[in-house]
C-alpha cells in the first residue's frame, strides 16, 4: 500500500505512469481478442474504456478516474478483473499493482519463459569445476552440475530436497564441518522463503515432513527466526580433496521466480579452488568411483 510518507510529486509521478500504462495496454488489445465484435472503423487502435469497464465488471466513471491517474480506492480483485481484460502478462500485473500503491502478487512465470532450464543448465555446467545447482521454491534440487555429484553428493534421478537433506542426510551431516553453527541459519532462510507465500501449500508439506524426521529441525523451527537468502560460508571435509572452503551464493532470475540458482565459489583458504579442479579431472574422477567413507 501507499506509505503516508509518499510525497506529493511521487504520487503524480506515479498516477502519471499509471495512465500511461493503462492507455498503452488498452491500445494494444483489439475486439476480436476481447470477444467482442469489431464493429467498424475505430479511431483509436484497441478497446473503449467503456469496453474495458464493461469486460472488467466495473464503472464506466471508475476505470476512466483509474486510466486518467486520479487518486482513487483501488482493490486487488477489481485489478485483477482489470489485468485479465487487458491480457497483461505476470510481470505486467505485478507492475499494474505497483503503480496503483498496492502490494505486488507473488511473482509467477510467463509460459514463454518456461524454456529457460536448458540454459540455466548451461550455466550451471559452465560453473564447473564448482560445485552448481539449481532449486525451487520448495528448496527441491531440480538440476546439477557434475561438480555437485562430487562434491556434495547429489544424484541424477533421484528426488532430493537441500533442507532435507541439510537434516537427514549422513554424508551431508559427516561432510559439513560447522553443520550445528549453520543449521539455525539454514532453517531462517526457509522461514524467510516460506513467508513470500504463505499460502503455499507445499512449504507446509516440506515442514511438516521434516519436523518428523528431524526433532532438530523441530526445535529450530519453534525459535520463528527470519533471515533472507544470500551468501553462506560452507566447510566440507571431503574424504578425498580433504578441507573444502566455499561460498554458496543464491541468484535469482527475474522471468523465472520459481528457481533458485546455489553457486559454489571457492574461497582462497584450503587451497580449494585447486583441489575441486581436480576432483573434475579425469585422476578425481576415477578416486570418486570407488567408495570411500563419509
Amino acid at each position: 500500500m501507499a506509505t503516508a510518507v509518499e510525497s506529493v510529486t511521487a504520487k503524480q509521478h506515479r498516477l502519471g505512469q499509471l495512465r500511461e500504462f493503462l492507455m498503452s495496454r488498452r491500445a494494444r488489445v483489439s475486439p476480436a481478442e476481447a470477444g467482442l465484435p469489431d464493429g467498424g472503423r475505430r479511431r483509436t487502435p484497441g478497446l473503449r474504456r467503456e469496453e474495458v469497464a464493461v469486460l472488467a465488471g466495473v464503472g464506466a466513471s471508475w476505470y476512466q478516474w483509474l486510466e486518467q491517474g486520479r487518486d482513487i480506492t483501488v482493490s486487488p480483485q477489481v485489478l485483477d478483473s482489470v489485468a485479465r481484460v487487458l491480457r497483461l502478462s505476470p510481470a505486467e500485473r505485478r507492475h499494474l499493482y505497483v503503480l496503483a500503491a498496492l502490494n505486488p502478487p507473488v511473482a509467477e512465470t510467463a509460459p514463454e519463459d518456461l524454456d529457460m532450464c536448458e540454459g540455466l543448465r548451461r550455466l550451471i555446467d559452465a560453473w564447473t569445476p564448482f560445485p552448481a545447482h539449481i532449486m525451487d521454491v520448495y528448496w527441491n534440487t531440480v538440476v546439477h552440475n557434475d561438480a555437485a555429484a562430487l562434491v556434495l553428493g547429489m544424484r541424477p534421478g533421484v528426488p532430493q530436497n537441500c533442507l532435507v537433506n541439510f537434516f537427514t542426510s549422513p554424508l551431508y551431516r559427516t561432510r559439513a564441518a560447522h553443520w550445528a553453527r549453520s543449521a539455525p541459519k539454514v532453517v531462517a532462510q526457509f522461514r524467510s522463503a516460506c513467508s513470500e507465500s504463505p499460502e503455499d501449500e507445499g512449504f507446509r508439506v516440506v515442514i511438516e515432513e521434516l519436523k518428523e524426521l528431524s526433532p532438530e529441525f523441530a526445535e529450530l523451527w519453534e525459535r520463528q527466526d527470519v533471515r533472507p537468502g544470500g551468501q553462506n560460508r560452507k566447510e566440507l571435509e571431503h574424504p578425498l580433496a580433504g578441507t573444502l572452503m566455499m561460498e554458496a551464493t543464491q541468484l535469482r532470475v527475474p522471468a523465472r521466480p520459481d528457481l533458485l540458482i546455489v553457486l559454489h565459489t571457492p574461497l582462497p583458504e584450503a587451497h580449494t579452488a585447486e583441489k575441486l579442479e581436480w576432483l573434475a579431472s579425469p585422476e578425481g574422477r576415477r578416486g570418486a568411483m570407488y567408495p570411500v567413507a563419509g
